[in-house]
């Protein structure tokens, strides 16, 4: 039994330390993306719009995979309740802003005339 008990403090370890990395990644993702916009923007940079909304997308996934991941530690159903909906909430906002991404992309593609996509999932063009 004790084999277990520190098998599993040591699996709760490396869960929460996951989490924390993932948590960690979209922070950082979203502020190296807001920087780069406000400076885009003070340059007038073309598509700034859109790679600031593909930087909101990927911090939102690594936001979302620290989410789930934190499932594994859900002790009580009411602690699984409230992790759903944050869950929810958060893929409802990636959805959104995927949604987003495709409008502008296929606006700035009929205003500029072109077959193929503006930008790519880099935010460069190809």
């Amino acid at each position: 039994m004790a084999l277990l008990q520190q098998i599993e403090e040591v699996f709760q370890l490396v869960v929460q330390y996951g989490v924390l990395l993932l948590e960690c990644a979209g922070v950082a993702v979203l502020l190296v993306t807001a920087v780069k916009s406000m400076i885009g923007c003070i340059k007038h940079t073309p598509h700034i719009r859109l790679y600031l909304a593909q930087g909101i997308s990927l911090a939102l996934e690594f936001k979302l995979g620290g989410e789930v991941l934190r499932t594994v530690l859900v002790r009580e159903l009411s602690e699984l309740m409230v992790l759903g909906l944050v869950i929810l909430l958060r893929g409802a906002l990636t959805f959104i802003i995927h949604w987003e991404i495709k409008s502008e992309e296929a606006r700035l593609d009929e205003s500029a005339g072109h077959e193929e996509p503006v930008l790519t999932e880099t935010g460069r063009r190809p």
